[in-house]
Parts: structure tokens; C-alpha cells; sequence
């Protein structure tokens, strides 16, 4: 590549000021559309075909890629801030975060240190305090945003687990046989990840018939196991129910105990902030760290987990990276959130929550996910009214999961599939103890009954 051939990638040049007014414009047409379409995925033969070769030595052009992503490209992505995409757990950012998303790469920040980015930190540290406080955290609780609950259960449970070995080793005690985490049986799968990647043993405690881990059952474990257990990890919403554990009974017993206390809440400890359904999360204030997702019920876009530790120093001491041109970094007392989880290099996904909230409000966003609490009870009870369905459990917060009588999985595939293909929803089928049913993740504010009642027309 020659000099001037590499300049023109960064230079205000007239081909470049085409691109940016180009990708702007496109930006300010999606993020302003009243009806996006639902869009559904395309076979890799077919995308190559309609795509073509777009990677060359001389490039296609602005103009060309760009249209290629909005008329081929995008149009094989589902949309899922869709009111009716009711799978997995959707994301339906606000338009001030999506927005203030392209500012935050258009700036060049980076949110790896405070050297760098401090006014950035600053901002997300706002919000991670703010979160803090609806939890009941103490003053000086703290953390990071980091990529999605994956990476912030993995970061919590190494921080739980290098405390525990620093606390051995001050006891003087013998390392176990084998480090072991006690979760529920139903807990999300991102801790058995976790697991697998620290080398380390699941204690899997079964849940009582309500789906629920209790602390009697966890106090039972960690009898069983002693002094090998470094950290207990329960559910703030399950993914798959909505089901909130009993955090008061298993927070007391990892205290008995002495062990590190984590709650996975990434999708629905949000639903503290609604008067509706606060009481159900009593006991999160015992945690030692917990995670929770603003691209999930907090109207952020990906990628982003709040990972919050009781004390931060705690985590500071197990991840922060030593290197002599990290030095000056480390050698200071400054907030670097490459500190606080296994991570290094990071934009601050932080930035567009926090403008969000700033534009907004927290009363609105208390507002929308209590409609969204009262969005599932409503299509529950219409849901058990009508005798070609049944409800498998009554919802807890934001998820509805439901059987269509005499349907076995076949029919479920090709309901969802019809559903999608005519561009009506996008349900996927579901299953529970080797039983198929249907399932409602309510997180969209644009989410009407109409459309959950569309929805359940269509199974007739």
C-alpha cells in the first residue's frame, strides 16, 4: 500500500466526508424508523451470491458497501429490538442510547484507564453507583462494564476465587483438592463456562418444585463441601423462567460459611428498580459482586454487563495486568476499569446508558419495566383462561411460558418458523424437563398485548 493509498482511509478527504454523510444519514433512517422490518436470516450460498466479492485490494467504495449492508446484509439480521422478537432476552435499546452509541466510536475513547479516559469513566462510574444504591450496595461498591454476563460471572468468580486463596494462605491452611462454586441446577450456562474455564468444580444444588434455590439446600452443601467452596452463586431471574432465587437465605448461609456471595442477575435484577417486583430481590444487598445486563431490561445497546464487587479492591487485586509499559497505569491510585475484570483493552460501553439516564430519567425507566412486570401477568391470565393452552408457571417477573395443548416439537418448529417467514414474531420454541412449550420474553416497551394475543391467534 502506497502513502497516499493509506492516507485516504484517515484523511478529511471529499471521498471521506461522502462516507461519513453516508453512514450518518443511514444511521439517522434506522434509528428514526417508526416500523423496522423483522428481517430473518439468509443462507450462506444466497448471501454470497447476492453479496458478492467485497474485500479487494482497491475496495468497492463507500457508497457500494454501504448499500450492500442496508439492501443484503442487514435485511438477513432479525431485528431485535422488534416489539414482537420474544426469544432469548431481546434488546431494545432507547433511541438516546443507540444514538449516543455512534458518538462514542466516532470519538475515539477508549475506557481501558482513567489516564485516557477519564471524563468517559467518569460517567460510567455515575451509573455504576447509581446501580449500586437500587441494590443496596455500600458506599464504595464498584466495578466495571464489561462485554455481557459471561465475562462478568467468569471476572467475579476469579476475583471470589483469588480471595479465597489469599485467605488460605493467610490461615495457612492446605489448598483443597479441587475448588469448587455451588450454583442451582438451573443456573445460566455462563457459569459452568466459567467453571470450565478456571478448572474448577460445579456443585450443582437442586432447586425446590418452584424452580426456586433455597438457602436450606445451599447451607447443605456447603457443609458437604467445606472449606473447598470459594464462591455461591444465585440467580436474579433465570433466563429461561424469570425465576428469582431465595438471595436472603443463601446470602446468610455463604456468610455462616465465610465463602463469596455472587448473584447472576444479568436479566432480571433491572426489575428492582419497579416497585412491582423490589421485594422479590431481598438479600442482593449481601453480595459480594453481582452482574447485570443494560442491553437486556435497561435499554442499552450491546454489548454491556454491569459488574459491581462490595469491594473493589477485591477485584482490583485479581485482575489488574502488570507490564513495564503498563507501569504508569498501575503504579497509580487511579479508577482503571482494565482493572476490574479479565480484560484490558475496552470501549467505555458504559457511555450510552449513562446518556440515556441522564436524558431520560430513572422514573422512566422504572416506568417501563414496570409495564413490562404487568405486560406478562396480563397474557398469563389470558393465557390460563383459554383451554388449548397451558401456563407451565406463573410468571415471577418478565417471562411467560406456555404449552399449546396436544403440540409436540415438530409442531412448535414449524409455527415459529411460519412466524417468521410471513415476518409476523419471532418465537422460538422452547422446553422444560424434556417437555416443548412456547415462551414470551417481555422486555420491549413497545411490547403490546395485541401483539401477545396475535401471537397466541396464530397457535390455533
Amino acid at each position: 500500500m502506497t502513502t497516499a493509498q493509506s492516507a485516504r482511509m484517515h484523511e478529511v478527504t471529499e471521498e471521506n466526508r461522502d462516507i461519513v454523510d453516508r453512514v450518518l444519514d443511514y444511521s439517522r433512517q434506522r434509528l428514526l424508523m417508526a416500523d423496522t422490518p423483522l428481517d430473518k436470516p439468509q443462507s450462506p450460498s444466497e448471501l454470497s451470491r447476492l453479496a458478492g466479492v467485497t474485500i479487494s485490494e482497491q475496495g468497492i467504495g463507500g457508497a457500494k458497501a454501504l448499500s450492500i449492508f442496508e439492501h443484503i446484509l442487514a435485511p438477513a439480521c432479525i431485528t431485535t429490538d422488534d416489539p414482537r422478537y420474544l426469544s432469548f432476552i431481546p434488546c431494545a435499546p432507547s433511541k438516546a442510547a443507540a444514538a449516543f452509541d455512534v458518538v462514542v466510536s466516532a470519538s475515539a475513547l477508549y475506557g481501558g484507564s482513567w489516564l485516557e479516559g477519564a471524563g468517559a469513566v467518569h460517567a460510567e462510574n455515575e451509573v455504576l453507583r447509581w446501580l449500586a444504591a437500587e441494590f443496596g450496595l455500600p458506599t464504595g461498591a464498584g466495578g466495571v462494564f464489561v462485554q455481557g454476563g459471561t465475562l462478568g460471572n467468569l471476572s467475579a468468580l476469579v476475583a471470589a476465587r483469588e480471595t479465597a486463596r489469599e485467605k488460605a494462605r493467610e490461615a495457612g491452611a492446605p489448598a483443597p483438592d479441587r475448588w469448587r462454586v455451588v450454583c442451582s441446577a438451573e443456573a445460566h450456562s455462563s457459569i459452568a463456562s466459567a467453571a470450565r474455564v478456571m478448572d474448577v468444580e460445579i456443585v450443582a444444588v437442586p432447586v425446590d418444585d418452584d424452580g426456586t434455590l433455597r438457602g436450606p439446600a445451599v447451607e447443605e452443601a456447603l457443609a458437604e463441601h467445606g472449606g473447598s467452596v470459594f464462591a455461591v452463586v444465585a440467580t436474579g431471574g433465570t433466563t429461561n423462567f424469570g425465576i428469582v432465587d431465595d438471595l436472603d437465605g443463601i446470602g446468610q448461609a455463604a456468610a455462616r460459611h465465610g465463602v463469596w456471595f455472587h448473584v447472576d442477575g444479568a436479566y432480571g435484577l433491572s426489575a428492582m428498580l419497579s416497585p412491582d417486583a423490589r421485594i422479590r430481590f431481598a438479600g442482593v444487598e449481601r453480595a459480594d459482586s453481582l452482574v447485570v445486563d443494560p442491553h437486556k431490561w435497561l435499554f442499552a445497546p450491546f454489548d454491556a454487563c454491569a459488574l459491581l464487587y462490595r469491594d473493589p479492591e477485591l477485584g482490583r487485586r485479581a485482575h489488574t495486568q502488570h507490564a513495564d509499559y503498563l507501569d504508569t497505569l498501575t503504579e497509580t491510585t487511579d479508577w482503571s476499569p482494565s482493572d476490574f475484570a479479565a480484560h484490558l483493552t475496552r470501549r467505555p460501553r458504559g457511555l450510552p446508558l449513562w446518556f440515556s439516564l441522564a436524558s431520560y430519567g430513572a422514573a422512566a425507566y422504572r416506568e417501563a419495566i414496570t409495564g413490562s412486570l404487568r405486560l406478562a401477568q396480563e397474557i398469563a391470565a389470558i393465557i390460563e383462561e383459554r383451554p388449548e393452552f397451558e401456563l407451565v408457571r406463573q410468571p415471577q417477573l418478565s417471562v411467560v411460558v406456555f404449552e399449546r395443548v396436544g403440540w409436540d416439537k415438530a409442531d412448535y418448529g414449524r409455527w415459529s418458523s411460519r412466524l417468521l417467514d410471513e415476518q409476523v414474531a419471532f418465537v422460538t420454541p422452547s422446553a422444560h424437563h424434556g417437555r416443548p412449550n412456547a415462551r414470551f420474553a417481555i422486555l420491549n416497551p413497545r411490547t403490546t398485548l395485541d401483539d401477545l394475543t396475535l401471537i397466541l391467534d396464530s397457535m390455533s
